[in-house]
């Protein structure tokens, strides 16, 4: 898939952040992009208005909704007739600190869990026959460096991003040939959820990265279009996006 123009890619939870970069990379190569959102429509909208070429749209869709992922495959397969590459996006956390166990409540760990894993593997269901046609399509997993390290905005999300490693081990077997399963694992990454933080709780992060910086949403980006257009041999692997995190300095 070295050539991506005319290809549809969908990329969840692309209201902002990662998901916007990565959709905005895509649809720079030539790529006609689907954002969705869970309840969003204005940010998301907004982002689709901003993308270069032309056949971009929007579709509100929570990863949680099984129904409303189905009707997306059938409004997908009846408008674009085919699907490329699917990019599990949408993802929740909250910042709690590692032993507040009380507020790292029942309903926060389960909401984690639907969105980070059981939404990724929905996706996947919803979508795989139109990825497995014309040829075999790529899933890019969004996960976090947060999944090897177990250090994170909370531990149920450390724990939901290492499943999601694993996962994309197991579909990486279970799809092939037709389709890859490709995980990209940030670091932190400066976007509007982390630009929130302690100043000093960033700057820990950057004096601990080897490279000094926190990864944009580019850099993001640039990964995950360099997986799916060049790693055409390479399937059930994560790849990091953490600046050598957990390498530590010396």
């Amino acid at each position: 898939m070295s050539d991506l123009n005319g290809k549809v890619a969908l990329v969840t939870g692309a209201s902002r952040g990662i998901g916007a970069a990565i959709a905005a990379a895509f649809a720079d190569a030539g790529v006609r992009v689907i954002v969705t959102h869970r309840d969003s429509a204005k940010a998301a909208d907004a982002v689709v208005a901003a993308l270069p070429g032309t056949g971009h749209r929007m579709i509100q869709a929570s990863v949680t909704d099984a129904c409303a992922l189905a009707a997306a495959a059938e409004s997908i397969a009846a408008g674009e007739g085919r699907l490329d590459v699917l990019v599990n996006n949408a993802g929740i956390s909250r910042v709690v600190a590692p032993a507040d166990l009380d507020g790292l409540d029942d309903a926060l760990i389960d909401e984690i869990f639907a969105t980070n894993v059981r939404g990724a593997i929905a996706c996947v269901r919803a979508f795989r026959h139109l990825l497995a046609a014309d040829g075999g399509g790529t899933v890019i997993n969004i996960s976090s460096v947060a999944g090897k390290i177990a250090r994170g905005s909370n531990i149920a999300y450390c724990a939901s991003k290492a499943a999601l490693n694993s996962l994309t081990m197991s579909l990486g077997r279970a799809l092939a040939p037709e389709v890859r399963v490709i995980g990209v694992a940030p670091g932190l990454v400066n976007t509007e959820f982390t630009a929130t933080w302690d100043p000093a709780v960033r700057q820990a992060v950057i004096d601990a990265t080897p490279l000094g910086a926190l990864a944009s949403t580019g850099d993001v980006a640039r990964v995950v279009l360099a997986a799916v257009t060049g790693l055409t041999h390479t399937t059930g692997v994560t790849i990091p996006v953490d600046g050598g995190m957990p390498l530590g300095t010396a």
